[in-house]
């Protein structure tokens, strides 16, 4: 592996918009690292309910709407912006296309071709499944996920095709826009896990040997885990899935599974120790919230910033005491808000989500 320091990154999210994680879901994952964490994940989230692949097309209804009420299509979606297209729910099924906008399908983020097949339960797990244009479906095929150096061709919202310039690979590949990398990095470290071990015969590709990331691809998606975030619609989409298959991804709800598992060995308890020295309160928040730390915490080593949703960073007005932090959060508009938290003497990082009421 390239990365040779390794800085703990966590999302803590004491309070849910839609949901929670159910109570003890993760118990037998404490304290586990590496292989071993793996494959407890795995014996969580296995044999979940499996839908018919008929049955996606109004799965998509509670996974994937908007909250203008049209389908969330990650290939021709413009987070900050307006998309070129918006699609309706059954009207705009695919269907016959000869261009971007004509109709939505449903995408195997991690190609069937991949893993055989109309193979269950692969085939209709919607923890890699979601709603895509078409065209730009097709036009992706089942090339690996990438970065493109010289794009031979590009999405109305931006997508690439192209020749991969990430170390490790120069073959074609397909590059979704930045805000959604982190959401396909998650689908394959989901996938990895929920078939650890039950892959043995997937033809594979060269992004992946069998359920399992290839040298190369598992640094791209870290990279693309690190650098996007866990979303709020991750988050309502973990939801919404778990209603309907009984199961998780356990990448969404504890993103620092990922560095547990395949970039460091012999972490065990630290996220449970941090979290413990830790606690912010109260959330929901009104007029401020507290920061408290342990004593086993040297305040004068920490560092703190707070972020809007789509990564702005904002003035924290703030008071120090003792073993606390005050932060004014009056002036606030009703949203959600990050909280980074670092202590320079470890480097370790941590993410409280805020909810501003």
């Amino acid at each position: 592996m390239k990365k040779t320091v390794f800085t703990i990154s966590i999302l803590l999210s004491f309070v849910w918009v839609s949901g929670q994680i159910p109570s003890g879901y993760y118990d037998n994952a404490v304290g586990l690292s590496g292989e071993q964490l793996q494959l407890v994940l795995h014996n969580i989230i296995d044999d979940h309910n499996v839908e018919s692949y008929t049955e996606l097309w109004s799965d998509f209804e509670e996974t994937d709407k908007k909250s203008n009420a049209y389908v969330w299509d990650m290939y021709s979606d413009v987070p900050d912006g307006n998309p070129p297209y918006n699609f309706t729910f059954f009207s705009d099924q695919c269907g016959n296309y000869g261009g971007e906008g004509d109709c939505y399908n449903r995408e195997h983020s991690f190609p069937k071709s991949w893993f055989g097949g109309t193979v269950s339960p692969m085939y209709t797990d919607l923890f890699h499944i979601v709603p895509t244009d078409g065209y730009v479906n097709n036009k992706r095929s089942n090339y690996p996920y990438g970065e493109v150096g010289s794009a031979s061709w590009i999405s109305l919202n931006g997508s690439k095709m192209g020749i991969c310039n990430y170390a490790g690979y120069s073959g074609t590949v397909f590059e979704p826009i930045d805000k959604y990398k982190g959401d396909f990095a998650r689908n394959y470290f989901y996938m990895a896990t929920r078939y650890y071990q039950e892959d043995s015969g997937w033809p594979g590709s060269a992004m992946v040997n069998g359920a399992q990331p290839k040298p190369w691809a598992l640094e791209l998606l870290h990279d693309w885990h690190e650098s996007d975030p866990v979303s709020q619609k991750e988050l309502d989409r973990n939801e919404a899935v778990y209603d309907i298959q009984n199961n998780r991804n356990p990448f969404i709800d504890h993103p620092e599974f990922v560095d547990y598992i395949w970039f460091t060995a012999g972490i065990n308890n630290s996220f449970y120790d941090l979290k413990n020295k830790i606690s912010v309160y109260p959330n929901p928040v009104s007029d401020f919230c507290i920061v408290s730390f342990s004593s086993s915490i040297n305040i004068n080593n920490i560092e703190y910033s707070l972020t809007n949703l789509i990564g702005k960073s904002l003035n924290i007005n703030c008071k120090i005491n003792d073993q606390s932090i005050k932060i004014n959060t009056l002036d606030l508009n009703p949203e959600i808000y990050f909280l980074k938290i670092i202590d320079k003497s470890t480097g370790a990082e941590i993410v409280f989500k805020i909810v501003k009421k």
